[in-house]
Order: C-alpha cells, then structure tokens, then sequence
C-alpha cells in the first residue's frame, strides 16, 4: 500500500509547482524576473511543512529521528537546487513544492505504518519471492517515475542540466531509501536489499538514458483496473489481505497491476520517418497471488503464475502544443500505459485483450 504515497507524493508535487502558473502564462524564462509571485511565501510553506513534521513525528522513536532528518537532509538540497535555478521563481516553486509534498509523505507513512508497531535493531528482510517480484518492479517503477517527474521539474525551473538528471533522477531513489531505512528498523518489516536494488535500477535506466541521448527511449510505465473475486472460500483472504474498498484494492492488489517496458523505436531510427508517437510496450505481472509467498488455506490450490505482454502505446508529448496544461497532462499520461490491444504470454499459452487497463 506505500505505492499510494508515489502517486500522493507526484500529484501533490505537479499541483504545487503548476497550479500557481495559472495565474498567468511565462513565456520566457530568460526575460521573466520573479516580481509576481512573492517567493518568501514558498520558504514560509516550507518551514511550516518542517515544523510540522517535527511536532507530528516524535523524535524520540527511531524512525520518527530517521523521518526527520529524511526531511532535513531532503529540504536542504532542495533548497540547494533553488539557488542554482535560472528562474528564481520556477526553482523556489519546484523546491517548496518537493518539501511540502515530501514532508506530507513522511508524516502519512509515520502515521499510518511505523507509528503502529513496534521499534526494532537494524535488521535486514529477504522478500525477493513475494508477490513473483512484482512488487520489485514496482519499486523500480516508483523510483523512475518521482526520479523522473522531478527532473523534469528542475529542466523546468532553469537548473543547470546535469545537476537536473543527478539531482532529479536521483531523487527517486533517495525518497525511497528512507522508507527502506524506516522498515529497516521497523519489527514488522526489515530492510529489503531486493528493494533497494530495485530502486536503483529505476533510478539507473533515467539518468543513464539523459545522459547518452537526451531523452528517455525507453519508459516505465504502469496500468491497473478494479477486480472483483468471487465469493467463495478460495478467495476468503481476499478483503484482509487487499482491502475492502475499490480504492484500496486499486493499491494493494498486485494481481490486477501490469508493469511496462514502453520503447519508442522511431527514437533510435530517426532517419527512417517512424511515428514516434506510437511505442510498443512489454508488460509483466502476475496472476492469483494470494499470500506473499504462496497461496494458503482455502486459495493454496490456486497456482500462481506470471504473465508476459506486448502492446501498442501512445506517447502525447509528441504532438506539440502551446497550452502549458496539455503539455503538462500529456507528459503525466506517459507515467501510464494508454490503454489499447494487447497479447499476452502466461502458462504455455497466447491470449489477446482486446483492451488493456
């Protein structure tokens, strides 16, 4: 369910940063002078998001000490970025929107997961087998996806380029090491070195790819849909183990979520006129996982298995408009597959979907 606080995490972070430009277009980051927006407004919010952590976090408990300094450490390097932003205001926003919304996520995982359970000494946790590793896909996925978002951001706001693909494709990968160290301490999980990996190989294919072309040929994408079981004694842990609301299910269930590869191959052939707004993807996922590690009870007779898939997608950022707000959703649109045909490869067999959420 920490996958919620990835999608909390980047909705809060784009409203933050573009909501105020809708007070007015800037045309030019060069010819802009931050007069319109007052910018001690942006360090006020951020110091009172860091206040506030301080009071709902209590630094007594380890992992209210871990929290904290997360959110320290994280605020001081946004503020870093800032100073090295070409457009004082774009940067200030970017930087006290990742503050607010990352402070916002400790305190919502403090409260929700470690504040409930017992402390612990370090300790490591080996679930490289839950779930088929779907999970771990999902790791990769959110380290890509807050990398990316937020490098986007600093392109954005004028900040030196390398500094944006280090500093913003890393950033992914440093959110998610706290929590990694919070579960590290945490009796009820453990550090998953699987994960970590995991995160850093999200974190990898971003910034390998601006640095060598400039642009990302080969996104990571994400697709899920409502599920509803039968209810019958197979499927009796169902409600404890995925929730019993739809919107819980959309974030516990692994069974329904698909995990993409989406390559734009007009991007390595750019003299043979492809289109490039439409990539192929490769999907994985896996099917009636009902236990991390196996199937038990009633649903033990249910054989887990894993399924491979490849589909058409869509890239909007190709089409060029002057509206900020398109460009802005279209870019949010290739953090997920666009729903479309698909074959998929599971148990020996091909089966094709005709529409793929």
């Amino acid at each position: 369910m920490k996958s919620v606080f990835k999608i909390f995490f980047i909705s809060l972070l784009i409203w933050k940063t573009t909501g105020v430009f809708s007070q007015g277009k800037i045309d030019s980051v060069a010819a802009y002078t931050p007069t319109s927006i007052d910018t001690t407004l942006i360090a006020r919010d951020s110091s009172k998001m860091i206040a506030s952590t301080l009071k709902i976090i209590p630094v007594k408990r380890r992992s209210g000490r871990i929290a904290t300094i997360g959110v320290a450490a994280f605020s001081t390097s946004m503020l870093s970025m800032w100073q090295k932003s070409a457009n004082s205001t774009r940067g200030g926003m970017v930087a006290g929107g990742s503050i607010i919304a990352y402070g916002g996520a400790m305190i919502g995982l403090y409260s929700l997961w470690y504040k409930k359970y017992p402390q612990s000494k370090f300790h490591f946790f080996n679930d490289n087998k839950e779930w088929l590793q779907v999970d771990k896909v999902s790791h990769a996925y959110g380290a890509y996806m807050e990398g990316r978002v937020s490098m986007e951001l600093w392109k954005w706001a004028g900040a030196p380029k390398r500094d944006a693909i280090w500093f913003g494709g890393l950033s992914g990968l440093a959110y998610e090491a706290i929590i990694e160290i919070l579960d590290g301490y945490s009796a009820e999980w453990g550090f998953s070195y699987g994960d970590f990996l995991a995160n850093m190989a999200g974190s990898a294919l971003l910034i390998s790819q601006e640095l060598a072309w400039g642009e990302q040929r080969i996104q990571m994408r994400y697709s899920t849909h409502p599920v509803s079981y039968p209810d019958d004694a197979a499927h009796v842990r169902v409600n404890e183990l995925f929730g019993k609301t739809k919107q819980e299910r959309l974030v516990k269930d692994y069974n329904p979520q698909t995990y993409w590869l989406t390559v734009n191959y007009a991007s390595f052939f750019k003299d043979k006129n492809l289109p490039s707004w439409l990539p192929v993807s490769f999907g994985y996922g896996g099917q009636n996982m009902f236990g991390a590690f196996v199937n038990t009870g009633e649903a033990k007779g249910l054989k887990r298995y894993r399924q491979w898939y490849i589909a058409p997608d869509i890239d909007l950022t190709k089409f060029k408009t002057d509206s900020d707000f398109l460009n802005t959703l279209f870019f949010v649109m290739t953090l997920f597959h666009f729903p479309s045909p698909s074959i998929e490869i599971s148990q020996k067999k091909v089966k094709v979907h005709w529409l793929h959420f």
